[in-house]
């Protein structure tokens, strides 16, 4: 009892705790909605919703310039200053809106084009296109607006609205399928980021008066200047990584079939659900330890932190997963993707090599290494996306897991070697 009683009062444990809630709804909800796609979608549908939601990720980040965390840094600055704070909110938000009714203009009249690239010549889903035009500005809202409040150091209202968003997406979601089965599904995914905004909008409101706290006048570019750096490492990663995966799924759908490809993103849907724990600890924890690391010999003790105590616990949850694979996919999912089985044993080594690497990884932001990052993340999906043309073609679908964990142990050496001095 004394021994967990350290443990919870340690700040590693109230950090992460504080967090889990908000982690454990998502997850839940996400793993209701991956049932529904099973039984009213199937394998194909599978396929299809990853498309989208590579697309639309890729998309949504591109909408929002990759500000995220620039945001919450440069308005917890200036919370204070009423006069620098409203140049930095006007100039960011102007900015944002300008973008995203541009991307918006181009999705909506080129719909057809759109299709063709996301889900082929044999499928005709421009409405769910033209859907996520009209969308995508109050999803790009919403982002701003949820970095703000995270900027105001208003943690409690940053959860509620994560979960109060993820109950209405659940909702729209089972609504959406239920009545449209593949279509609602796709239509979900575009229409339920919007709804974020009214949430969103309740909190700011609280605040002060956002409407009137916007004015052209306080635009000042020099903000944007500053926000460069954030954005460049968070585009290359939120925009090109989605797109490498849907060129390869498209692939798999060509060589392979569309039913194969359902079972990869099934299989991704699962390492998503238990990879969230550690990217929450990751980022709510370790990062503003390496952030404030003033030598390779504290950066060393962060690391070793890392792996000490949360890759081994992750190490043995996966190892629990696997023995319990069978009954995961026919709880989770249906008989129809009991083929999925076969893909865990290489996901799960991947992704412990995954997560090995990502603390690494984590010090390209704490320490704004942005040509390093951004050199490392290419090579890194140029790996990626080679080797599992080359798997899938001799080992079928087990080739992508195989080239995923591939591309894991090679960026894994690569930054344990780059960052030797810090690690050793």
């Amino acid at each position: 009892m004394e021994f967990i009683k350290k443990i919870t009062q340690t700040n590693l444990f109230k950090i992460t705790s504080l967090n889990s809630v908000s982690v454990l709804i998502k997850i839940g909800i996400g793993l209701v909605t991956s049932k529904l796609l099973a039984v009213f979608v199937g394998p194909s549908g599978m396929a299809l919703v990853g498309n989208l939601r590579n697309f639309s990720t890729s998309l949504e980040s591109i909408s929002t310039l990759g500000f995220q965390n620039g945001i919450v840094k440069y308005v917890a600055e200036s919370k204070e200053d009423k006069h620098q704070l409203q140049k930095t909110i006007s100039t960011i938000f102007i900015s944002l809106l300008v973008i995203a009714m541009l991307l918006s203009s181009i999705l909506y009249f080129f719909a057809a084009f759109w299709n063709q690239q996301i889900f082929g010549t044999n499928y005709e889903y421009e409405i769910v296109i033209r859907a996520m035009a009209l969308a995508l500005p109050w999803f790009a809202i919403a982002v701003f607006l949820l970095a703000v409040i995270n900027g105001l150091g208003k943690f409690k209202e940053v959860i509620w609205i994560n979960i109060v968003g993820n109950i209405i997406g659940l909702l729209v979601s089972i609504g959406m399928i239920l009545q449209y089965k593949t279509l609602g599904a796709l239509l979900s995914i575009v229409i339920t980021p919007a709804l974020l905004f009214f949430v969103t909008y309740y909190f700011i409101s609280k605040e002060f008066h956002f409407s009137k706290f916007i004015q052209y006048k306080s635009y000042d570019f020099h903000v944007i200047k500053n926000l460069s750096s954030y954005s460049l490492m968070a585009l290359v990663s939120s925009v090109l990584g989605p797109l490498v995966f849907l060129d390869i799924r498209k692939n798999v759908i060509v060589v392979l079939g569309i039913q194969e490809a359902g079972f990869w993103e099934t299989m991704s849907r699962i390492s998503t659900y238990y990879m969230m724990f550690v990217s929450t600890i990751l980022t709510v924890y370790f990062l503003p330890k390496l952030a404030v690391a003033k030598d390779n010999l504290e950066t060393k003790k962060v690391f070793w932190s890392f792996y000490k105590n949360i890759l081994p616990l992750f190490a043995i949850g996966l190892v629990l997963i696997y023995f319990s694979r069978t009954l995961l996919i026919k709880l989770l999912f249906t008989s129809e993707f009991l083929p999925v089985t076969d893909l865990f044993l290489w996901q799960l080594f991947g992704d412990v090599l995954k997560v090995a690497a990502m603390i690494l990884g984590y010090q390209f932001y704490a320490k704004k290494m942005t040509l390093a990052f951004i050199i490392s993340e290419m090579a890194s999906l140029a790996v990626l996306y080679f080797s599992s043309i080359y798997l899938i073609a001799i080992c079928g679908i087990q080739g992508i897991v195989m080239a995923q964990a591939l591309d894991n142990f090679i960026y894994f050496l690569v930054l344990a070697i780059y960052f030797r001095k810090s690690l050793f």
